[in-house]
């Protein structure tokens, strides 16, 4: 029947297919073949096809979704090591900072321990000078006392032509020294 039918369609198509006519005046025959063709190849295609291309989207959505879900736990995981490597930084330079200032701090001990050091080592090598001054002056003066002595004894010995015992020679310079200012002199060297 179904040949029957067909053969009906296609002679009838052919007689208004050589007439022009097909055109403008639509077959019944041809459109409830096209509409039985389609409905047949539809019904094959959501039994055969469609669940097939509906489990292959249903996989593509999942790996999506999956590649979407592991995007998203990779961009957390760097934002967490971001702020992890961040913290770390600025621990780094809190360190680095707390680092110079006890540089600085130590400079500034050892400078000033320096100073005092020197300033010790200067009073210590002025103090060292002033007695070195001082023995010198007393071993001046006592140098001059000896050579005052001395003058003062051939000084007598010319003016009274004769030589003096030992004990006038003492007490003559005794007397010469005692009239002589000594203190002009060492204080004189102690300024210095």
């Amino acid at each position: 029947m179904l040949a029957s039918l067909a053969n009906l369609s296609a002679s009838h198509a052919h007689v208004i297919a050589s007439s022009g006519g097909f055109l403008i005046e639509p077959g019944i025959g041809l459109m409830i073949w096209t509409l039985l063709v389609f409905g047949a190849t539809m019904f094959l295609l959501s039994k055969l096809a469609f669940p097939r291309i509906s489990e292959a989207l249903g996989r593509r959505q999942a790996a999506i979704e999956d590649s979407i879900d592991t995007a998203e736990r990779t961009r957390a995981e760097a934002d967490e090591i971001l702020s992890e490597y961040r913290e770390r930084l600025k621990e780094a330079r809190e360190q680095s900072d707390e680092i110079v200032q006890r540089a600085r701090q130590a400079a500034e001990v050892h400078d000033r321990e320096a100073k005092e050091r020197g300033q010790e080592t200067l009073a210590e090598a002025a103090k060292r000078a002033e007695r070195d001054i001082e023995a010198a002056t007393e071993r001046a003066l006592q140098d001059i006392r000896k050579e005052i002595a001395e003058l003062t004894i051939m000084a007598t010995e010319k003016v009274t032509r004769k030589t003096l015992t030992d004990e006038d020679q003492r007490r003559l310079v005794e007397e010469a020294l005692s009239e002589l200012d000594f203190s002009g002199i060492s204080s004189g060297a102690q300024q210095n």
